[in-house]
């Protein structure tokens, strides 16, 4: 039988191995767990929401994309009074994108089209770049909120159904609302799939680019020809200037695409994708002036040694920003 002093060191050594194992356990169950390194998506980028941005497209006077540009090629002003430029990317800062479909009854036969062309087009997107979907009608409804799977999107454009009356401004006006919100931080665009034919109205135009001024939206707009009855048009006719899309794109710095020239909503939507892709993004800080409510007009050119503005090249961008009330008490 075996002593009392061996039967000890056994129980003494049996204890050791369970505390080990016990302590082991422990520190398997509280360690991060393993994953495969991964290669980070890009470089991180903080933007203080303080901080203007304006987002630039510069053509030559043929037409074609700048694409080379550097920060000491571009000058500012607004309200007349020479900015610093505190940042200077292109195609670097992340997304937000609001889509908003038109689904009044004359755009019926784009929509099987449309889900092809948005699932092929938007794939060219940085991962990092969300996009939302609104439709409208009578009144505007938020589809999809920000989202990085641009397949939820296509998907839930191939289950809409088009009926109804057209209320293009609601649309934009929500989607500017919504962005500022919900995006903060980011490039906010708006593209505005419709035939631009206003049957009804709730906000006038000069409303929506106010507010998509204020959420440093540009809106963009591919036209599709659309089926409209002549009734339709003499309404669009009596609305007179309450949806007038070229006049927001052009004061937000948007542009406006036209299907038919293009070729098809795949090509139309793929060209608006890659122009974004050209598109500069310059921030700045305004003088104390121009933190003070109310609009604030700027002037975005090139160095002299690149001509003159309007002569030898266009700046696409928007006329000016707006600071609400309430923003500028908080500055």
């Amino acid at each position: 039988m075996p002593s009392f002093e061996f039967r000890i060191s056994r129980f003494v050594s049996h204890a050791r191995r369970v505390l080990a194992a016990g302590l082991a356990l422990a520190l398997t169950l509280t360690a991060p767990p393993l994953v495969p390194a991964q290669e980070p998506l890009g470089p991180a980028i903080k933007v203080d929401v303080n901080l203007l941005l304006l987002e630039a497209t510069v053509k030559d006077r043929s037409g074609r994309i700048l694409k080379d540009l550097k920060q000491d090629d571009f000058l500012l002003d607004a309200d007349g009074q020479p900015q610093s430029i505190s940042h200077f990317s292109r195609d670097q800062l992340p997304l937000a994108v609001a889509l908003v479909l038109d689904l009044s009854g004359s755009i019926e036969p784009f929509l099987r089209p449309l889900r092809y062309a948005t699932l092929s087009a938007l794939k060219s997107l940085k991962p990092e770049d969300q996009v939302a979907l609104f439709t409208f009608t009578d009144s505007a409804q938020l589809r999809v909120p920000l989202t990085r799977d641009k397949r939820d999107v296509s998907d839930q454009i191939e289950n809409l159904l088009a009926g109804g009356s057209t209320n293009i401004n609601q649309g934009l006006y929500d989607a500017a609302q919504y962005l500022r919100r919900e995006a903060p931080a980011a490039r906010r665009v708006i593209i505005l799939i419709s035939d631009n034919v206003a049957t009804a109205a709730s906000v006038n135009h000069d409303a929506v680019i106010q507010q998509a001024l204020e959420a440093d939206a540009a809106i963009y707009s591919i036209k599709v020809p659309g089926r409209n009855p002549p009734e339709a048009k003499v309404m669009a006719k009596m609305l007179g200037r309450s949806s007038d899309v070229r006049k927001m794109t052009s004061e937000t710095g948007g542009e406006m695409f036209d299907m038919e020239k293009e070729g098809s909503l795949f090509l139309s939507l793929q060209t608006l994708i890659e122009r974004l892709k050209t598109r500069y993004t310059i921030g700045f800080y305004p003088a104390q002036q121009g933190q003070t409510a109310g609009f604030h007009r700027i002037n975005l050119r090139l160095h002299p040694t690149f001509g003159g503005k309007g002569r030898d090249y266009s700046v696409v961008t928007k006329t000016g920003y707006f600071v609400s009330p309430s923003r500028a008490s908080s500055r």
